[in-house]
């Protein structure tokens, strides 16, 4: 054995690994430290493009990064405002800047040290022109952080921290049941949440997904982060505005409501949908030139090689539909096919130019639908307005990989490793952008998927926020645990995130949960990105035992908790109040795991009941420990909305629930006050009591999921992607017009306040 050249040939692979932005050496959720396996390492570097079975090919793979290096001329500097900026210059010490806003400044370089000068500091932000001697490179000076939550709501702040609601659009019931919202639905659920006196709707990822491909909703799969779902386009607006261009008979809409009132079903409603706006665009068309024909055509001008490329993706991904099924992706097609500049894209999309067309009609009407309810958000008195979601990437098979395959990460997929959630670690199926490709292109896909995101809200949440500094990705047929982290430009991208932040002031949330390297959150908080406060891991744990199971726990006083984040009761990944009280999600987990993998669901429920205890115990120790409400009210609602039968009193082995009917309307009975202090917890969950208790939190703005609001059991997506559980599609039980005039959801909406006042 040469152990000399096998630890060379190791050293050589680590230096590779570490050259093209992996961590060799990293720490898990536990604070155990790792070095990531050699062949770990070949597999994931062999997939973006690096071979390293060898130490030729470990050469021949670093030569390659070097010569990448040595290729990126620093054609963007990022900045900080008040930075003097620093590059490599050698030439002539004279420049010019013409500023954003069309000043000039001139002056000359000083030198900074061998080939490095600097220039004079810029207060001005902005995308500011250098010029110097032959060279021409883009200055991007950014200010220190984020616009805050007080200065968004300016003159309209009132005399306690505002709150806001979360909600999922398709669960948005209108006049079409079980055939899913649109935005028409959002705008109206806006204005009424405007009128009852919250800042804010936080809403899940609206992005483009797979139209010819109903079966694939996950809003955190999609097609393409730059473009809009268009699911969630109203057919009635749709059709007003095909009327509005043409003859209104020519727009007879047929249709009438989907099957099952209380879930969407994709597969029948978005053909449905799809259908009716067909029928739009047709009557659109048939009128020719007219006002709204220049406002499409603009909208297409604008959206430029990057809309009409997405267009013309869902037109051939629609066309090999019927051979290649609906989970197929782009490279399933015809070579000639693959590459998006090719003649035969280009015949394919001259001979579908009406398919294209349609798609880009689609978009337009997707941009109509959510700057609408931005602006009867606004109009209504809402401050913030809409909070739009910024998913950690797409689906490897969509629109985005298709378009710009030189921008993603090529071979690997992204996920998390294992933690203390879930043992194996998760493989989320997705790809995002290349941070060599980042630096290589002037972060303008970056650049681009935030202004796509500002252009149609008043705040932005960043769905794994941890991605801005590391990735953990996954080769080719490996476990989840087989993967490692990969670096992105943090300090750069941070800073762009502020700048197009202030650009369009709006405020900034991370979801911060999981495995968050060290200084990361301090980091986020200086750059006034807020974090998440999620009741449910607002807690510490006593754990006893072989194996380390919490036997007890304490909820941590909200007073206490982390002032630099929003506060809320539970995210669309995890229980709400009422299905946690009730155990909900310990029966799912019960009824979806293998035999071979049951867990202890006696256990598990004595647990809960320690757990209900010491929440109820945390509650009382507050102001909303005499919230009213919280008894006959919410048992009232909450049996409404939640599933029948609760958990609680089934067996393991029987039959679900959740996809039963609810019950008629909620009653807005009164109630008696809440529990003395020191007593058992209530029977049903005290939603009222635990939504004040969240809000008094010294966040900035609390935000109450609609679920919660409305007392509902089932929790919109369960991780993991099981078949049986109703993920993305539980349909909200009262009508948008109706939530804010039930008493039980004024009631917790009178708790919030009281508890936004006291924090």
């Amino acid at each position: 054995m040469n152990t000399s050249a096998d630890g060379a040939a190791a050293g050589g692979l680590q230096r590779l690994a570490q050259a093209a932005g992996f961590m060799v050496h990293w720490r898990d959720a536990f604070g155990a430290p790792h070095q990531v396996g050699d062949e770990v390492l070949r597999n994931l570097l062999a997939a973006m493009g690096l071979p390293a079975g060898s130490p030729a090919q470990i050469g021949e793979s670093l030569k390659r990064l070097e010569q990448e290096a040595q290729a990126q001329t620093a054609n963007l500097l990022v900045v900080d405002q008040g930075a003097a900026p620093l590059f490599p210059w050698s030439g002539p010490p004279a420049y010019r800047l013409t500023l954003e806003s069309g000043r000039t400044l001139g002056g000359l370089a000083s030198p900074a040290g061998p080939g490095l000068v600097r220039l004079a500091p810029l207060q001005e932000v902005g995308y500011h022109a250098l010029e110097i001697g032959d060279s021409r490179r883009m200055l991007a000076v950014c200010p220190a952080r984020c616009p805050s939550v007080a200065e968004r709501m300016g003159s309209r702040r009132g005399t306690a921290p505002p709150w806001g609601v979360a909600a999922q659009i398709y669960s948005l019931r209108g006049a079409e049941p079980g055939c899913g919202g649109d935005y028409t639905l959002l705008a109206r659920l806006a204005e009424e949440a405007a009128r009852h006196g919250a800042a804010a709707v936080a809403i899940s990822p609206v992005h483009a997904m797979f139209s010819a491909a109903p079966s694939r909703y996950s809003p955190y799969s999609p097609s393409n982060r730059l473009f809009l779902n268009a699911a969630y386009i109203d057919p009635a607006h749709a059709l007003d505005v095909a009327a509005m261009a043409g003859r209104e008979e020519d727009v007879l809409m047929h249709g009438g409501a989907c099957a099952d009132a209380n879930h969407v079903n994709w597969e029948e409603a978005q053909p449905r949908r799809l259908r009716l706006l067909r029928q739009a665009y047709a009557g659109f068309r048939r009128r020719g030139a007219h006002p709204l024909a220049e406002e499409l055509q603009a909208f297409s001008d604008r959206g430029g090689v990057a809309l009409r490329r997405h267009a013309v993706f869902e037109a051939l991904h629609a066309s090999h539909v019927q051979h290649l099924g609906p989970e197929h992706g782009w490279q399933d097609w015809p070579p000639s096919l693959r590459d998006p500049a090719s003649a035969a894209v280009a015949a394919f999309a001259e001979s579908h130019a009406e398919e294209v067309g349609f798609h880009v009609f689609l978009q337009w009407l997707a941009h109509q639908g959510m700057l609408a309810a931005q602006q009867r958000a606004l109009d209504a008195g809402m401050p913030i307005g809409l909070i739009a979601d910024l998913a950690i990437g797409t689906d490897p098979r969509g629109s985005h990989a298709w378009s710009s395959q030189a921008e993603i990460l090529p071979g690997v997929s992204l996920g998390a490793p294992p933690d203390l959630y879930q043992a194996a670690g998760q493989n989320w199926g997705l790809t995002a952008m290349s941070p060599r490709a980042l630096q290589a292109e002037r972060y303008a896909s970056f650049i681009a998927l935030l202004r796509a995101a500002f252009a149609v809200a008043g705040g932005l949440r960043i769905d794994h926020i941890l991605g801005l500094m590391r990735m953990w990705v996954i080769a080719p047929g490996a476990s989840a645990a087989d993967g490692a982290y990969l670096r992105y430009p943090l300090e750069d991208m941070l800073r762009l995130l502020a700048l197009e932040a202030w650009r369009n002031h709006a405020i900034v949330i991370g979801e911060n949960l999981g495995t968050v390297p060290e200084g990361l959150n301090e980091r986020l908080a200086a750059s006034g990105i807020l974090g998440m406060n999620v009741l449910w891991f607002q807690r510490e744990d006593e754990k006893t035992g072989e194996g380390g199971a919490a036997s007890a726990c304490v909820f941590l006083p909200p007073s206490s908790w982390p002032s630099a984040a929003v506060s809320m009761t539970t995210t669309h990944d995890l229980p709400t109040v009422a299905g946690w009280w009730a155990g909900r999600d310990l029966y799912w987990r019960d009824r979806l795991s293998p035999q071979g993998a049951k867990p202890d669901i006696a256990a598990a429920r004595a647990m809960r009941e320690r757990e209900k205890a010491a929440l109820w115990a945390s509650v009382q120790s507050t102001v909303c420990s005499a919230v009213q409400g919280d008894a006959s009210g919410d048992a009232a609602l909450g049996g409404a909305c939640g599933s029948r039968g609760g958990p609680a009193a089934e067996a393991a082995s029987a039959a679900p629930s959740a996809l039963s009917p609810p019950a008629s309307a909620p009653s807005g009975a009164a109630a008696p006050a809440a529990a003395a202090p020191g007593t058992a917890p209530p029977a049903t969950a005290p939603i009222a009591s635990i939504l004040c208790y969240v809000a008094s939190a010294p966040s900035p703005l609390f935000i109450a999921p609609l679920e919660d609001l409305l007392g509902m059991e089932d929790q919109p997506n369960l991780p993991g992607g099981h078949k049986d559980y109703p993920s993305w599609t539980q349909i909200a039980p009262l009508p948008v017009d109706a939530v804010f005039k039930d008493g039980a959801v004024l009631r917790r909406i009178a708790a919030i306040e009281r508890g936004r006042r006291a924090s």
